[in-house]
């Protein structure tokens, strides 16, 4: 049965690492839903969050792969224990002054926040879990989206939680 997974990769932080490993995705078939790339908290290494599909022995076989990549220290499948995943999203909407306070009311449940304003459009700034920025998103489709940026899913184990390396 195909599934998300939410893998995390700490790698060497050198130019031309994250076309290897994306490089290595595509070589073998396997697709990409998101990827995040940042600092870690070792200095020298960033983490890769790399949200894929597909079955058990796909999944195996992604670990296996990346595990041979010379710049990967570790790989850990993080969707096998409990972690927390957020992704952020920003979409300007069409917002003339008398639909602004109607897309207040849409945004406020989220905890999402106008972060500009012009006389003919709103920036909205929204973090959380994919389906709630899917649900946020489709709300505002009424209004009119002009521009829409998604960060793609970071994830970290939760608590004192281990996940399986």
């Amino acid at each position: 049965m195909e599934q998300k997974h939410t893998i995390s990769i700490l790698v060497n932080d050198e130019p031309g690492v994250l076309a290897r490993v994306a490089n290595l995705m595509g070589q073998r078939g396997f697709n990409i839903d998101s990827i995040t790339v940042g600092q870690s908290e070792e200095p020298g290494f960033s983490r890769m969050t790399i949200v894929t599909s597909g079955d058990e022995r796909t999944l195996e076989q992604i670990m296996k792969h990346f595990h041979k990549l010379i710049d990967v220290l570790k790989v850990t499948h993080l969707s096998s224990s409990s972690m927390v995943a957020r992704e952020l999203v920003l979409v300007k909407v069409e917002a003339n002054p008398a639909a602004r306070s109607e897309i207040n009311g849409i945004i406020d449940p989220f905890r999402a926040s106008i972060v500009d304003v012009s006389p003919t459009s709103l920036v909205i700034q929204a973090t959380g879990d994919s389906d709630k920025v899917d649900a946020l998103i489709e709300l505002l489709k009424p209004y009119g989206i002009k521009e829409l940026s998604r960060t793609g899913v970071t994830a970290i184990s939760r608590g004192s939680a281990l996940a399986k390396v």
